[in-house]
C-alpha cells in the first residue's frame, strides 16, 4: 500500500530527526513562534475560487517534476500570482521536500503556509509549527480515528488550521464527525495512486456549509479549475501545473477560470 509506506517512511525520518532534536526542544520552538496566520479567513468562500499553490519537486505517481532550487522564490511567485495560501511538500523520500523548504517559504511570504506531509505523530505537528507552518495536513486514510482526533486537537491547540484530506464518503463522514472546518477531497487515491476526476463532484454536496471545500489533484488546465468550481469547490490545491510552467501566468489563468460564484450565487 503506497500510503502506508509513505507514512511509515515519514515517521521514520521524524524519529531520526528527533534523535538530534528532542521533542522538548521542538515544542519550545513551536510555542515561541508568533501566532499562526488565519488560514480559514484566507480561504473563506468567495465569489471567486481560491487557490492553494504547492511547492512540489516530485511525486510517486509522476516522478521528478521540477528542481525548484529556491522554494522561497517559487512561493513568492505564487503570492504574486494571486494564490491565497501556499503548500510545501516536506516529505523527503518520494517528494524531494524538506523542513528547510518550509522554513524558507514561511520566512518569505505573507500568506498562510501548509505543511503537506504524511503526519502521524505529535512530533511532526510540533515540527510544522516550529518551522512556521500555519496549517498541517491530516490524511484520514492514513490514521486511525483516535490518532486523527489527537493530532487534530494538537494542531488547533497550537493555533494552526488542520486540513483534513478524504478520498471517500466514509472518510468524509469521519472528517465531518471531527468538526473539520477545512475539508479536502483528493482525486488521487494514495493507496493505489489511481485518479478519479469525478470524486470531488460526487462528494461535494455531502460537505456541510460550515466547512470550506477543497478540491485536490487532477488539475492541469484552466478547465479543470472551472469544473471543480462548478462542482462546489471553494478552494483548489494545485501543484504539478504550477511547477512545470510559468507560475504567475498559470495562476492568473486558473483564477480567471474559477471566477464564478458558487455559494450564495448561481450554480
Amino acid at each position: 500500500m503506497v500510503l502506508a509506506d509513505l507514512t511509515a517512511g515519514a515517521v521514520q525520518d521524524a524519529e531520526r530527526r528527533a534523535a538530534t532534536r528532542p521533542l522538548a526542544d521542538v515544542e519550545r520552538e513551536a510555542l515561541a513562534r508568533p501566532a499562526a496566520r488565519d488560514a480559514l479567513a484566507a480561504l473563506a468562500p468567495a465569489d471567486r475560487v481560491k487557490i492553494i499553490a504547492e511547492v512540489k519537486r516530485a511525486s510517486p505517481s509522476r516522478g521528478a517534476l521540477a528542481e525548484i532550487p529556491d522554494p522561497a522564490l517559487q512561493a513568492s511567485l505564487y503570492e504574486q500570482g494571486g494564490a491565497s495560501a501556499i503548500s510545501v511538500l516536506t516529505e523527503e523520500r518520494r517528494f524531494g521536500g524538506s523542513l528547510a523548504d518550509l522554513e524558507a517559504v514561511t520566512a518569505r511570504v505573507n500568506l498562510p503556509v501548509l505543511r503537506k506531509d504524511f503526519i502521524a505523530t505529535p512530533y511532526q505537528v510540533l515540527e510544522a509549527r516550529a518551522a512556521g507552518a500555519d496549517l498541517a495536513l491530516l490524511i484520514v486514510a492514513g490514521l486511525d480515528v483516535k490518532t486523527l482526533g489527537e493530532l487534530y486537537a494538537l494542531i488547533r491547540e497550537l493555533g494552526m488550521t488542520p486540513l483534513i484530506e478524504t478520498h471517500s464518503a466514509e472518510e468524509l463522514e469521519v472528517a465531518i464527525d471531527l468538526g473539520a472546518e477545512l475539508i479536502g477531497v483528493n482525486a488521487r487515491n494514495l493507496k493505489t495512486l489511481e485518479l478519479d476526476r469525478d470524486l470531488f463532484a460526487s462528494l461535494s454536496e455531502r460537505i456541510p456549509d460550515t466547512a470550506i471545500r477543497v478540491a485536490e489533484s487532477a488539475v492541469l488546465a484552466p478547465e479543470d479549475v472551472r469544473r471543480y468550481r462548478e462542482a462546489g469547490a471553494d478552494v483548489v490545491l494545485i501543484g504539478e501545473a504550477l511547477v512545470t510552467g510559468d507560475p504567475v501566468a498559470t495562476l492568473n489563468a486558473f483564477l480567471a477560470a474559477g471566477d464564478l460564484p458558487v455559494r450564495g450565487g448561481e450554480e
